[in-house]
């Protein structure tokens, strides 16, 4: 009740109760939007990371990296891969496209310092680099499968 423009004190304890869940609630309806949006936050955070890692051999030379890197992004097929061989003494990789696009593309040999010492397969079928039948080389290890 109001007595001369003052609340009784039961009133003023009843509107001080009510302000006092409202704010509950409107801190309560905050905590909720602030975790789902950290939760979401978190969800695309993975999403992102899944997306862009590249899973690639320990003990790989950084530029073969970032190459392999860069083939991830524009190699089309599912199989694409990189290969480590040793070749006339020389540590070289092999970036192969896969077979599931064309019979027709061709992979790319290049040395650990990432210079380009050749190409493999295509419309020629072309098994030479630097003179040598690539059927020489020893297969190490695969680094890298899309």
């Amino acid at each position: 009740m109001v007595f001369g423009g003052h609340l009784s004190a039961q009133a003023r304890l009843t509107e001080i109760d009510q302000e006092q869940r409202n704010n509950r609630m409107t801190t309560s309806i905050s905590n909720y939007k602030m975790r789902n949006i950290t939760i979401l936050f978190v969800f695309v955070l993975v999403a992102l990371i899944s997306c862009t890692e590249t899973d690639i051999e320990p003990g790989t030379p950084m530029c073969i990296e970032n190459r392999i890197i860069s083939f991830n992004k524009t190699s089309i097929c599912d199989n694409a891969h990189v290969t480590e061989n040793i070749f006339q003494g020389k540590t070289v990789y092999v970036f192969s496209p896969g077979n599931t696009c064309g019979a027709d593309l061709t992979s790319e040999v290049v040395d650990s310092d990432c210079n380009s010492l050749g190409y493999l397969g295509g419309i020629s079928g072309n098994t030479t680099i630097n003179g040598e039948k690539f059927s020489n080389a020893i297969f190490v290890r695969t680094v890298w499968r899309k």
